[in-house]
Formats: C-alpha cells, structure tokens, sequence
C-alpha cells in the first residue's frame, strides 16, 4: 500500500526523508511519525518555521551518559585516573556519534561516590530521574557497581560495568546459580574467580614452595564471592587453603591471623582487601615476622596502582598483583585509536603520575558503552540499547567483550594475569614498575619477567 498524506499536506509542501523523521523522533521521541507529518502540512515543520523543525534540523539529539566512579575516600586511588580518561573520551565524542544516520551530541555526566555504597545508589537514581541518562557506565568494586547496577535494574535503565569479580556482581545482586538471569537492563564484563584460578595456579607453579596458601578474606561481597569459587578451585588445583576466616572491613590488629599463618608456615599468601586495610595488615606481618617466609605474596583490589603500594616503602618490592589491564596489552581502543603504550605515556606527560591499570579498564569501559550505542538501531530506545549490549561482541582497551560465551547471562568475563612491582629499572623517575609475570588467561599478552620470591 502507498504511504498516504494527510489532505492538509502535499509533496511540494514538504519532503521528509526517513533521516530526518528519525532526527525529529530522536530530538522528541513521543512524536509519531504520521504525527510528525501532519504537523508538517499544518506549518509547524515547514523548512525554517517551527520550533519542532528547529528542535529537529539545527540541534542534535543529545545522548546522556552517566558515569560513576570512586574518586575519592578509601578507594580514591582506583579513580585517579578518571578525570584523565574522561578529558580524552569528551575530546573524542566532541564531534557527536552518528547512529543509524543520525548523528547524536553525546554528553557525560560523571560522579564521584566518595567510596560509599549509600552515596552510589543515590548519584545513580538522580541521573536516572533528574538528568534522564539514556546509559549508565559504572565501575571499581561492589561497594560501587552493585548499588548503581540495581537503581539502573529497578528503574529499566541499561547499565554497563566492570572491574569487580563477576560472580560478586551476579549472585551478590540475587542470581541463582542455573536459573534464569533476574536482569533485563544491566550488564557486565570483568574478571572473576575462574579467571584468578588460572593466573594464580600458574603464578604460583613458578616458584618453589610448599604449596600452603594462607588466605585472608574481607566479610565484604568481594571477599565472600572469592572465598566461594577461588579457594575450592586453588584445594583442587593441589594447594592447601589455610583461611583465616573472615574479617570486617577497618579492621585495626591482625594478630591472630598472622600467628595463624605462621604456624600454619603459609609460604603463599592471597588476600582480597580494600587498600587501607592491607596496609595495616602487611606492616603488622613483617614486625611479627610473617613476612620473612612468605615466598609469594598475591593481593589483589589493593596494589593495583602505585600509591597504594609506594605507601608500604621497601616493604611494597616483589609484592605479586593480579593485572586486569597493563599497557603492554596488545589491544588498542576503538573509541580514541590509542593504544596503551600511547595512552600510559600521554597519562605520565600530562600529569606527572606513573600510568595505572584502571586507565585501561575505565577506557574500556567507555570502548564498549559506544559500541553499545553504535550497534542499537535507536539509542534513545532504552529496550534497544540494552538489547544491543547484550549481543555486544566487541575489542576493547583490555581486551575481547563479548555477551553471548557467558559464562551466565549478562556477563562477559575478561583476562587477568599475573604481575609483580619491582624495583624500577636505572634512570626511571618512578619508585615502582609493574611487570608482567605469566599470562595463562591471554597468551597475546606478553610477558616481561620471571616472578621473582618475595623473601
């Protein structure tokens, strides 16, 4: 059948090609387009009159993300990278996305939650209410991604994230294992137990040792999806997981598990902390002489950047780290073109600060938040979108995204492997470097050095 005009309109009255339909649609999505073209014939999309044909021909639809972060507080140092990487993605986003022949003005509402979980929850429901983001980017740690991820479920808004175990995002957040997934609006890539399972296994087969892995875990989400999935697989893989039970976060005198440990003689040790609290830890291990048998030391969500590790002095050399992003990563970002080399350097040129592995992973995070949007036929369309991310197959910063291999949905999950700061090489300028020790996870990845014992 014949599209058929309103009587009020004729062809030479007005010509609406479906690109401009959809540039007035997006501008005010409410409008039909059989709406659309009657308020054409009635004058009010007449070329240069109305306030609609303005809205629609001299003004790009805009596109609102939110982005979420710690930036401040006890996980502060996780964030200190993100004004940085934020500078670089609106200086790439400047000229607008084009999105199904549309070319949308793209603007970032960023937040800090001051590394608290209440503060995150809120910041998202003001986004998601008063601002009306169309997308919410979110990341570093449960106490962040899960309280934002839940307002964006409950208020039907598509939500990515990363940089948090999977399984503490998915279960934590009321996921059965082998049912069907709760989740229709949120998503997220990033690293989890399995992945730890296969760094650490393979780091820890690097050195001689008598195979007895001294564990401290936080009663947190991160700390409790750990103790869940990594120690059964680490028992498995031949270890002997000696834990020292959980503990709360603050937690000022450790005695009682160093003394565990000891007479345990854990010549591994593995903890999953947030950064004040292994400080505290580590300090009172080496006045109580833990440390001297300790052959590995592997901590992870603390001494992933260098000011949680300069802190520790002589104490911070040959600690092991679990590495999500290096910027020796052979993957470039399909948002600005860097790749990491030429990321960590610009990062080192304009600030002065040693590069950090949450300048790769927050990149990412913005890679795949525009490839979301690129590949949904209408980004506005909140349905759309978050059915575009859950197809999303996609090369980011760190590495391959992709929601369809799972392993559960709404989950794509991300390499880590192992690392270990070191005495930096003569002439550096930093105290610290951080180098690649194993790479199980990712064979493109390359490795720098042979993991050196920490006593």
């Amino acid at each position: 059948m014949k599209n058929v005009l309103p009587p009020t309109v004729t062809a030479t009255q007005v010509e609406l090609t479906d690109q401009t339909i959809h540039a007035a649609q997006a501008a005010s999505p409410t409008i039909s387009r059989r709406g659309l073209i009657t308020a054409a014939g009635a004058g009010g999309l007449a070329l240069g009159a109305g306030p609609l044909w303005a809205q629609a021909a001299s003004a790009a639809p805009v596109l609102k993300v939110g982005f979420i972060s710690p930036r401040t507080g006890p996980l502060g140092a996780l964030g200190e990278t993100d004004t940085f990487i934020l500078a670089q993605v609106r200086k790439t986003l400047a000229a607008g996305l084009t999105i199904g022949g549309v070319k949308y003005a793209v603007e970032i509402l960023d937040r800090d939650t001051q590394s608290d979980p209440a503060r995150a929850s809120q910041l998202a429901k003001a986004l998601i209410n008063s601002d009306k983001i169309d997308l919410m980017l979110t990341t570093t740690t449960p106490e962040t991604v899960n309280p934002v991820s839940d307002a964006c479920e409950a208020a039907g808004v598509p939500c990515l994230s990363t940089v948090m175990p999977w399984e503490a995002w998915y279960f934590g957040r009321g996921a059965k294992p082998g049912a069907p997934s709760p989740f229709k609006w949120t998503y997220h890539f990033s690293f989890g137990g399995g992945s730890f399972t296969t760094s650490y296994t393979s780091q820890f087969a690097a050195l001689p040792t008598n195979k007895k892995i001294g564990v401290l875990y936080p009663n947190d989400a991160d700390g409790n999806a750990i103790r869940a999935t990594l120690a059964p697989e680490l028992a498995k893989a031949g270890f002997t997981v000696v834990d020292a039970g959980p503990y709360e976060n603050g937690t000022t005198d450790y005695s009682a598990q160093i003394a565990k440990f000891k007479a345990e003689r854990c010549e591994i040790f593995n903890t999953f902390p947030i950064p004040p609290d292994f400080a505290t830890f580590w300090r009172q291990a080496a006045q109580q002489g833990y440390t001297r048998m300790v052959k590995i030391a592997q901590i992870a969500k603390t001494g992933l950047v260098p000011s949680q590790v300069e802190a520790l002095g002589p104490l911070a050399i040959n600690l092991g780290a679990g590495c999500f992003w290096h910027k020796t990563f052979p993957y470039a970002s399909p948002l600005t073109g860097l790749s990491g080399v030429q990321l960590a350097d610009a990062y080192e040129a304009s600030t002065g600060k040693q590069w950090t592995q949450m300048l790769g992973s927050t990149m990412s995070l913005f890679d795949a938040g525009t490839e979301a949007l690129k590949a949904s036929t209408n980004p506005r369309d909140k349905a759309a979108l978050a059915k575009a991310i859950s197809t999303l197959k996609a090369t980011a910063m760190q590495g391959p995204v992709d929601f369809a291999k799972g392993p559960v949905p709404n989950v794509s999950v991300t390499p880590v492997v192992g690392a270990q700061w070191v005495k930096p090489a003569a002439g550096s300028k930093f105290k610290l470097d951080l180098l690649v020790t194993e790479n199980a996870t990712d064979r493109n990845i390359p490795v720098a050095a042979a993991l050196k014992s920490y006593s």
